[in-house]
């Protein structure tokens, strides 16, 4: 299965990231290996908790907008 993430910057200098089609499904590293080895383990524990097969259709895209 293939997932969209976004990822951020925090305020403490983690990065953290944001599963999309997944409510509430996020995690940190202080790296973006840590980061996205996290993120992996974050949605097979989301997949397994909810039985959830299907992720939500809803996300069209994410494009930079220069104004």
């Amino acid at each position: 299965m293939e997932f969209n993430i976004i990822i951020e910057k925090g305020e403490d200098g983690y990065l953290i990231s944001e599963v999309v089609g997944l409510p509430g499904c996020h995690t940190q590293g202080k790296t973006m290996n840590e980061l996205l080895e996290n993120t992996k383990e974050a949605i097979s524990l989301y997949l397994k908790a909810t039985r959830q097969k299907k992720i939500s259709d809803k996300f069209i895209g994410i494009k930079k907008l220069e104004v």
